[in-house]
């Protein structure tokens, strides 16, 4: 009887030691995750400052928008993985419901070209400059961004219409790069669907908050001056996020979410000169879609 009792008990106690080992997913704690994505964003309008030796002018109420490539094999090729709008996450679970991870949301901003925008400010450069065609003095004065010398402000007489650079081509291509650390917590609702094992497919909420660097590599051609192409730490962001991950077969995810946060750069490099400064800050919104992995280690 005792040596039924005791195999009895062995049994139970197996069973139950399997249960457990069967629902991976049941704990996240000590997990890492990774994960890498595509997405697409819209901006509010934006004030954007210019300033340097010869010039200071405000753009008011930019608009602006992203350079999405669509569905295309560059996102998994390793050689053109930074060309199209992406997201890169990693992260590490601190226990069954709270995450911490760093990411890099690659995103592209550019200046809607075709516009009309007012700009308040002067401009003074030498007359050997090309862009010297606009200088002047504007107060809410309509500017095309995109037409050579096509400003109602005052202007070099002395210089051809031809001979013009646009105005301001302006864009954050290469990108808009949101380096950042979230928080985030994931919520089990599995059980809302009736699923029957949670290790085949898991069902999870996810919410979050971030806040980070900006790192972008600003492409701008500003009144003819030849553009600085380097990456800069321009400013900081904040942000935060919802979304629905789905986990198949314990270790492998589709994630959707939508993000928004605030951006504000202040030290953004316009040309060579260190003198050439610009700013600007507005908000932002993501919609993102994303394949990962979580694993134990």
């Amino acid at each position: 009887m005792v040596v039924m009792a005791i195999s009895i008990t062995s049994s139970i106690f197996a069973q139950e030691e399997i249960k457990v080992q069967d629902k991976y997913t049941a704990h996240n704690k000590g997990k890492f995750f990774v994960m890498w994505g595509g997405n697409r964003e819209t901006y509010t309008d934006s004030d954007v400052n210019f300033r340097g030796k010869d010039y200071n002018f405000t753009i008011d109420n930019m608009t602006a928008h992203d350079k999405p490539k669509g569905w295309h094999l560059d996102y998994v090729n390793p050689v053109k993985m930074t060309i199209p709008q992406t997201n890169l996450r990693l992260g590490y679970f601190i226990n069954d419901h709270y995450s911490v991870a760093v990411g890099v949301d690659h995103m592209k901003y550019v200046m809607t070209q075709n516009q009309t925008a007012n700009v308040t400010g002067y401009i003074n450069l030498p007359t050997d400059q090309a862009g010297s065609f606009y200088n002047g003095d504007y107060n809410n004065t309509p500017v095309d961004m995109s037409q050579h010398g096509a400003q109602e402000g005052g202007m070099d007489t002395g210089t051809t219409l031809e001979s013009t650079p646009p105005f301001l081509m302006y864009e954050h291509t290469d990108g808009l790069n949101y380096v950042h650390t979230e928080v985030s917590r994931f919520d089990d609702i599995s059980k809302w669907f009736r699923l029957p094992n949670i290790d085949k497919v898991q069902i999870n909420l996810t919410e979050g908050i971030g806040a980070g660097l900006l790192y972008p590599k600003t492409n701008t051609t500003l009144l003819g001056k030849e553009r600085h192409d380097d990456f800069h730490v321009s400013g900081y962001g904040l942000s935060a996020k919802a979304g629905l991950n789905i986990t198949f077969f314990k270790h492998f995810y589709i994630q959707g979410e939508l993000k928004g946060g605030y951006i504000n750069m202040q030290d953004i490099r316009t040309t060579l000169s260190a003198d050439d400064k610009a700013s600007q800050d507005f908000f932002f919104f993501q919609k993102i879609i994303a394949v990962g992995g979580i694993f134990r280690v």
